[in-house]
């Protein structure tokens, strides 16, 4: 299954709402593919989330067969989590 998603948080995805993202993936026990600019990284890795230096706007496809871990992922990847 695919889900798009737009990045919400003001500056990107950056360091805090990367870290609470792979957190949310690790919690959720699903093998989740983010795909970015024609790249595509494990979304459990901090290190490669980051690397995709996501900012305020991108579009993103989240990957993954389980169906309730995309909707929690998209929620908190389009949630402002600078504006909190």
């Amino acid at each position: 299954m695919h889900r798009e998603a737009t990045i919400a948080s003001s500056v990107g995805l950056h360091a805090r709402p990367a870290s609470l993202f792979v957190q949310a993936v690790a919690a959720s026990g699903a093998a989740v593919t983010l795909h970015a600019d024609e790249k595509s990284v494990n979304a459990a890795s901090i290190l490669s989330v980051l690397s995709l230096g996501l900012p305020y706007g991108a579009v993103v496809t989240l990957e993954s067969d389980d169906e309730a871990a995309l909707d929690t992922l998209v929620a908190l990847l389009e949630t402002d989590h600078d504006g909190e």
